[in-house]
């Protein structure tokens, strides 16, 4: 199932496609194995308040949030083997690396999920 995301602060779409991890299996696997995400793309993992890059080949924007889709912290290209976390979130979004500061996204905004059909 495929959803998207909205920056409603600024009324930009984030991700067109964005997938969510919420069940253990899913959560583990995440993005290992994959080569790339394109820019459209966005992993949601939730619950999570930390992640790890270990055995990823490629790097990450990983946006952190609170329950209430607030963005309270950005981890910037985050590179294989290394880790984030951040108190206090409830999910990580995963983005294509330099995402993040493309789409101007800053803590404090406010991000929207909505179902494709």
């Amino acid at each position: 199932m495929s959803f998207t995301l909205e920056n409603t602060s600024t009324g930009e779409v984030l991700v067109e496609d964005l997938t969510v991890a919420d069940r253990p299996a899913t959560r583990m696997v995440g993005l290992l194995g994959r080569r790339d995400l394109s820019a459209s793309e966005g992993l949601l993992i939730k619950p999570c308040n930390a992640i790890h890059m270990m055995f990823m080949r490629f790097a990450i924007d990983a946006v952190f949030l609170d329950k209430d889709w607030q963005v309270l912290k950005i981890a910037c290209d985050l590179g294989p083997w290394r880790m984030a976390a951040c108190m206090g979130a409830s999910m990580v979004l995963e983005l294509r690396a330099g995402t993040a500061g493309r789409k101007r996204l800053e803590p404090g905004h406010m991000l929207a999920l909505t179902k494709d059909t």
